[in-house]
């Protein structure tokens, strides 16, 4: 048995985990990086990469259908899923060098591709390698959850590690998830001429706004796509070829293939955390600085127990790292972190909903909005549909819902004034590029400041009484 010294040993090549490794080895640490699967992690193989690819795929075969509008005779694309899916593979491997093991080899870290288990409060065998550390951080993500709905173990079925593999176009595709993954694959393949069906216990885009959910589920239903919400799912059956998914009250919905999207599970179920002192229930229990109950070891990402995103992971690098790096306190913030779901419209968020900031801050909550049928860019591209809203309290914004073509995009700004606390004003000293959608932004802090301006009878009297005296 082998055995390692070094200061830093980081248990998942995932976002978090090559985050960490990259930047404590680039800082002098001697890191240790374990990964028994694939480097990159989910985010690049399996999830945010190769699902905005095929949404890709699928944004050129409507763009082909719906070009009428613009004075291009509309025609009926010919689909190759096969080819779609090459497109996808191409995307992975030109970014995967990035998050290769020559890559961090190159940098100075040491990477064993063996996963890892606690062996003790200090140490963690990889194989037939045992790494004492002064510091650890787990970073090994999360992976399907897969319900234990009767009969599905008998039938052949999909979730995101796998739906990247198939070849062969789904003739009619059930869904089980009205989550983002579920919607995002649902529109990517009803552009790419597939049936889809989406079926959801509760309310699709439950964990979003209302308002912006309905904008886009209006237009998923529009595209083709049946939604079947209040639809909990009972019993699943295979007969022939085709698979029947039967629910709670009554309804049945049959197809030829099933994809599961109902949420996430974080990978800690082989990590022995036990011996190592390190409490848990379904995720990792972390305080506000990462930390774990074993003071040697953190957790970042997925594993930790909050908003299960890539780019969470890499901020939750830069907290750890602050602290097993330099010894300097840090904490985690969850108020200025962003998020987008990539149906088309877009709809992203951060910080506070409004309902949340009505329950927060009552009657001191301004909501301001802007439509995007009002910004001249969106006219031009006939993207019309869609409007932001953002909730201020005392001049400072507490959040931001955009649905909206390039909504992702454009909630930046808004993560950006939430995490240095700035004011409304800051946005409208804001000089946007014109035509942009950018725009946007800078018009919703125009309606915050309007009514102020062009509203007050003190401005007016003001304005009055200086143009009389005036020379």
């Amino acid at each position: 048995m082998e055995r390692i010294k070094t200061d830093v040993c980081v248990i998942g090549a995932g976002s978090g985990g090559l985050s960490v490794a990259a930047g404590a080895v680039q800082m002098g640490a001697k890191v240790v990086l374990l990964e028994g699967h694939k480097m990159g992690g989910d985010c690049l193989n399996y999830g945010c990469v190769p699902s905005k690819a095929l949404i890709a795929a699928g944004k050129q075969a409507h763009a082909m259908r719906t070009g009428e509008k613009y004075g291009v005779t509309p025609v009926m694309p010919q689909v190759s899923y096969a080819a779609a899916k090459d497109h996808v593979q191409n995307v992975i491997e030109t970014i995967a060098p990035v998050d290769s093991q020559e890559r961090f080899e190159g940098l100075g870290v040491h990477v064993i591709r063996e996963f890892g288990r606690f062996i003790s409060p200090s140490e963690v065998q990889a194989g037939d390698t045992v790494i004492e550390a002064r510091r650890f951080v787990i970073a090994t993500g999360s992976s399907p959850l897969v319900p234990p709905i009767p009969g599905l173990a008998d039938v052949p079925y999909f979730t995101n590690e796998t739906i990247f593999d198939l070849r062969d176009k789904p003739e009619h595709l059930l869904i089980i998830g009205g989550g983002p993954i579920g919607m995002e694959m649902a529109q990517a393949h009803v552009r790419l001429g597939a049936t889809v069906t989406v079926i959801e216990g509760m309310k699709a885009m439950g964990k979003d706004d209302p308002e912006l959910a309905e904008i886009v589920l209006e237009r998923l239903r529009g595209e083709g796509i049946e939604i079947a919400e209040d639809a909990l799912a009972s019993q699943i059956t295979e007969k022939d070829g085709q698979i029947t998914v039967e629910t709670e009250d009554g309804r049945s919905f049959t197809g030829s293939h099933i994809l599961m999207a109902v949420g996430r599970k974080a990978n800690i179920e082989s990590l022995d955390l036990d011996r190592a002192g390190i409490a848990h229930d379904r995720t990792v229990t972390v305080g506000p600085n990462l930390r774990t109950t074993n003071k040697r070891v953190y957790a970042v990402g997925d594993v930790a127990g909050q908003l299960q995103f890539t780019h969470v992971a890499g901020y939750h690098a830069g907290v750890v790292i602050r602290s097993i790096l330099f010894g300097l306190p840090a904490k985690a913030r969850q108020d200025h972190i962003p998020w987008a779901t990539y149906t088309d419209p877009e709809l992203a968020q951060v910080g506070l909903t409004e309902a949340q900031a009505r329950k927060e801050h009552g009657i001191n909550l301004e909501v301001v909005r802007f439509e995007y049928h009002e910004n001249d860019r969106a006219i031009a591209e006939g993207k019309t549909t869609g409007f932001i809203k953002v909730m201020v309290v005392k001049g400072r914004p507490v959040g931001a819902s955009i649905v909206g073509a390039q909504a992702g995009e454009l909630i930046g700004l808004w993560a950006l004034v939430i995490a240095n606390k700035l004011k409304m004003s800051a946005v409208a000293n804001m000089v946007a590029p014109y035509p942009t959608l950018g725009e946007i932004n800078k018009r919703a802090a125009g309606a915050y400041f309007s009514p102020r301006l062009f509203d007050n009878p003190t401005v007016k009297r003001v304005v009055g009484l200086v143009q009389r005296y005036l020379p």
